[in-house]
C-alpha cells in the first residue's frame, strides 16, 4: 500500500497531479525535476539565496511561471519568511539555501518550525555525491545537523529520486502533526539528466498519522465533562494547524465550559466571546492561570502541557483530571499523565467529542458550572489586564501596541518578536479569527517577526500585516526590509524601543537587583541604568529604515500615536516603520517567576491574588 493510499489528515493539503491521471514523461535535468516537482506539489512562493551547490535548481526557476522566487538577504530571513507564509496561509512554507553555511543558517528557522509544528519545506544544496565526507568546500552534513529539529529529512544523490522526494516531503510536512522536512540534494543530482514524470509513487511504509480518535476514550471524555465541577478547555495551537476554530466553538457553546487558548493558540477562540479567560501561562492572565490550577477537569486539546504552561509541574492543576487530546501520540503523556488518552486530529475529536456530549445531554447528564463560573469571573473582575501611564509622560509600550490594535484594519495579521513586545502584543491586541497572531513560541526566537511578516504578507498580499518587534530583535533580521521595499511586500513594523533587551532588563530588577548586565542597546541617557532611557539611537532606526527603502516615522509622544499609527496604515506602496520611543521600565505582568508553581502567580509586582477557598470543594 502506497503512502497515498493510507488513512492521513483530511484537513491538509495533499500532493496530487494538476490534471487527471500521469503525466507524459518529459527529459529534464534534475534541477529542472525539482521545479517542476515544486510546480506539481502547489508550491508558489520560495524565499531563498542561490550560491554553488544550489545553483544549477535556479537556472529553470527563472523560467518558471508558477513558482515566485524571493531573493531574501539571508538566510534565516528565508527560513522565518517561509513560517510566516506557513502561518498565515494554512499552506506549506518554502524555503532555499546552497551547501555549508547557506544550510546552517537554515537552522534556526528549521528548529523554530519545529518547535511550534509549522509545515515546512527547506531544500539545500549539497556538494556532489562523490565529494560527501571529504570536508569538500562549503561542505557541511545538513542532514545530521537538523535530524534532531526535523520531523524527516532526506539527502538524494540520484536525479530520479527528486520528484518522489519533493512529494513525500511535503506530505510528511503537512499531515498528521505539521513540521519541517529537509531536502539536501546533491549538485550532481541536479546537474544529471532525468524522466520527470507526476505523480511519482510515494513510499512511506512507516508513517501512518491516526486521525480519527478512538470512540470509547471520547465517551470517556464527554462524561469527565457532564460530571466535571471546574472545567476547562486548554486549547492549543493543534486546533489552529487542524483547522478546528469552529467545531471548537461548538464544543465551548455546548458545554459552557470556560476556555484558555495558549499563546501559538490565540485567534482560535474569539477574545471577546465570554467563555475566554484568557491566555494561561508564565505571563498569562492570571483567570486563566487559576483556572487551570484549580480545575478538577482540564480537556486539552492540541497542547503539550508546556513548562511555559505549567509552571512547577509536580505543583500543576492537582485537583485535576486530564483528558489530553493530540495528533501526536508521543505528546501525551509526556509531561503530565492523561487519564484520558486521545490521539487524532483535533478537528476529528472535538467534532466527535460534541456528538458525545449531546448524547450525555439527551440522556439527562449535564454539567452544572454556575459556582465555577462565579468564581471565574470575581477573578476575571478583580484581576482584568492593566497597565499604569508613565509619570513622565513617555509612551507606554502596552498603549502602542494596544492602540495598533484597535486602529488596524479588519484582518490585520499581527507578528510578533520575542520578549516583553510579545507578551504584550498577545495581551493587548484582540484576535477574533484564526491565522491573525504569528509567533515564536516554543523557541523564543529573536529575530522572527520582520521576515515572518515578509511571508506572510507574501502568501496573503490582500491583508494588512503588522510586526511588533523589539529594538533587540529588530537588529537581527532587519536586513530583508530591503527585500520587502524590492518586492512589493509593504508590510509596517513596529519597533517598541525601551533602548534594551526588555525581557531580560525586567528579570535582572526583579531577581538580579537592578544589575543591568549587558542588557543596555545605546550608549547615551539611560545606559549606567541610572536614568531614563530615550531609546537605542545607534543605529538610528528612521535612517536604516529609509535607507532600505522604507517610509519610517519616529514617535515619543502620547499625543502623536494616533495620528502617527493612522499614518502608517494609509500607506501601502512600500514598507513603513514606525520607531516608537517607549518607558523602559515598563514591566510584563502578570507573572509567575520560572521554576516556581502557577500558585505563586503575581498579577502585579508585589501584588499576590487572593482567590478566595474553592480548593476543597
Amino acid at each position: 500500500m502506497t503512502m497515498t493510499e493510507q488513512a492521513t489528515g483530511a484537513h491538509h493539503p495533499q500532493p496530487r497531479p494538476r490534471s487527471g491521471g500521469q503525466s507524459a514523461p518529459e527529459q529534464v535535468t534534475g534541477a529542472k525535476s525539482l521545479i517542476r516537482s515544486l510546480e506539481e506539489v502547489g508550491a508558489d512562493t520560495v524565499f531563498g539565496i542561490p550560491g554553488g551547490a544550489i545553483l544549477p535548481a535556479y537556472d529553470p526557476l527563472m523560467d518558471s511561471q508558477r513558482v515566485r522566487h524571493v531573493l531574501v538577504r539571508h538566510e534565516q530571513g528565508a527560513g522565518h519568511a517561509a513560517t510566516g507564509y506557513a502561518q498565515a496561509t494554512g499552506r506549506v512554507g518554502v524555503c532555499m539555501a546552497t551547501s555549508g553555511p547557506g544550510a546552517t543558517n537554515l537552522v534556526t528557522p528549521i528548529a523554530d518550525a519545529h518547535m511550534d509544528s509549522v509545515p515546512l519545506v527547506a531544500i539545500t544544496g549539497q556538494v556532489a555525491s562523490k565529494a560527501i565526507g571529504t570536508d569538500a568546500f562549503q561542505e557541511a552534513d545538513i542532514v545530521g545537523i537538523t535530524m534532531p529539529v526535523t520531523k524527516h529529512n532526506f539527502l538524494v544523490t540520484k536525479a530520479e529520486d527528486i520528484p518522489k522526494t519533493i512529494a513525500e516531503a511535503f506530505h510528511i510536512a503537512s499531515t498528521g502533526r505539521p513540521g519541517p522536512v529537509l531536502v539536501d540534494i546533491a549538485k550532481d543530482a541536479l546537474q544529471a539528466q532525468t524522466t520527470f514524470q507526476w505523480p511519482p509513487i510515494m513510499d512511506l511504509p512507516g508513517y501512518r498519522p491516526v486521525t480519527k480518535p478512538h470512540a470509547k476514550q471520547i465517551r470517556e471524555a464527554a462524561k469527565l465533562i457532564t460530571q466535571a465541577k471546574r472545567p476547562v478547555l486548554y486549547v492549543g495551537g493543534g486546533v489552529l494547524k487542524a483547522r478546528a476554530t469552529a467545531e471548537l466553538k461548538v464544543l465551548a457553546e455546548l458545554t459552557g465550559a470556560p476556555v484558555t487558548t495558549t499563546l501559538m493558540a490565540l485567534g482560535a477562540f474569539p477574545d471577546s466571546h465570554e467563555l475566554h479567560v484568557g491566555m494561561p501561562g508564565m505571563h498569562g492572565a492570571v483567570t486563566a492561570v487559576t483556572a487551570l490550577q484549580k480545575a478538577d477537569l482540564i480537556v486539552a486539546l492540541g497542547a503539550r502541557f508546556d513548562d511555559r504552561v505549567t509552571g512547577k509541574l509536580d505543583s500543576f492543576a492537582p485537583y485535576a483530571k486530564i483528558v489530553h487530546a493530540d495528533i501526536d501520540p508521543a505528546e501525551i503523556g509526556k509531561n503530565r499523565a492523561a487519564d484520558v488518552p486521545i490521539v487524532g486530529d483535533a478537528r476529528e475529536v472535538i467534532a466527535d467529542l460534541v456528538q458525545a456530549v449531546q448524547k450525555e445531554h439527551s440522556e439527562g447528564h449535564r454539567g452544572d458550572y454556575s459556582a465555577w463560573w462565579k468564581d471565574l469571573n470575581r477573578w476575571r473582575e478583580t484581576y482584568p489586564l492593566g497597565y499604569e501611564q508613565p509619570d513622565n509622560g513617555s509612551l507606554s509600550p502596552q498603549q502602542v501596541i494596544e492602540r495598533i490594535g484597535q486602529l488596524a484594519p479588519e484582518g490585520t495579521i499581527f507578528a510578533a518578536g520575542v520578549g516583553q513586545h510579545q507578551m504584550w502584543a498577545a495581551h493587548y491586541i484582540q484576535y477574533e479569527t484564526p491565522a491573525t497572531w504569528l509567533n515564536s513560541g516554543g523557541a523564543g526566537t529573536m529575530g522572527y517577526a520582520v521576515p515572518a511578516a515578509m511571508g506572510a504578507k507574501a502568501g496573503q498580499p490582500d491583508r494588512t500585516v503588522w510586526a511588533v518587534d523589539g529594538d533587540g530583535c529588530f537588529q537581527m533580521t532587519n536586513q530583508e526590509l530591503t527585500t520587502c521595499a524590492l518586492n512589493n511586500i509593504p508590510i509596517k513594523v513596529a519597533i517598541i524601543n525601551n533602548g534594551a533587551l526588555g525581557m531580560v532588563r525586567q528579570w535582572q530588577t526583579l531577581f538580579y537587583n537592578q544589575r543591568y548586565s549587558n542588557t543596555v542597546l545605546h550608549s547615551g541617557p539611560g545606559a549606567d541604568g541610572k536614568q531614563p532611557s530615550a531609546g537605542t539611537r545607534v543605529p538610528d532606526f528612521v535612517k536604516l529604515s529609509e535607507a532600505m527603502g522604507c517610509y519610517a516615522i519616529r514617535c515619543e509622544s502620547p499625543d502623536d500615536l494616533d495620528k502617527v499609527i493612522e499614518e502608517a496604515n494609509s500607506i501601502n506602496d512600500r514598507p513603513v516603520v514606525v520607531d516608537f520611543i517607549v518607558h523602559e521600565d515598563a514591566m510584563v505582568w502578570p507573572m509567575v517567576a520560572a521554576g516556581t508553581s502557577n500558585d505563586e502567580i503575581m498579577a502585579a509586582r508585589d501584588v499576590r491574588p487572593d482567590f478566595g477557598d474553592n480548593e476543597d470543594d
